[in-house]
């Protein structure tokens, strides 16, 4: 059996202002919970849980949702590389400060 999990402070925050910002979006298009679960294939109870945040709905309850507001474009940009700027500089870093040609099989002195 898994070990429970306890997300941190931050994850917690996160999730709260994402299910904040889902609340809003779906208000702001004027769809009730009960539309927004049918559309999601979820549940009305469901979708009162990922509106408040909670880090045991799934992920892929909340991209459900996402879609069902027409926003699970923006969950396809969260880790993209392009945006990555710590990867990217961590991959800069990595890079080797020369490049030398591959040894070839011959000899010293074999020239064509």
């Amino acid at each position: 059996m898994p070990t429970p999990h306890a997300p941190s402070a931050g994850v917690r925050r996160a999730l709260r202002k994402l299910g904040d910002d889902i609340h809003d979006a779906r208000r702001r298009r004027r769809l009730t919970m009960a539309v927004v679960a049918d559309r999601a294939f979820t549940s009305r109870a469901t979708l009162q849980r990922v509106e408040a945040g909670d880090a045991g709905v799934s992920i892929g309850i909340y991209a459900a949702v996402l879609q069902a507001l027409g926003l699970l474009d923006g969950l396809t940009q969260v880790a993209d590389a392009t945006r990555d700027t710590v990867g990217q500089s961590l991959a800069t870093a990595a890079l080797p400060q020369r490049v030398r040609s591959p040894r070839s099989g011959r000899g010293k002195g074999d020239h064509d």
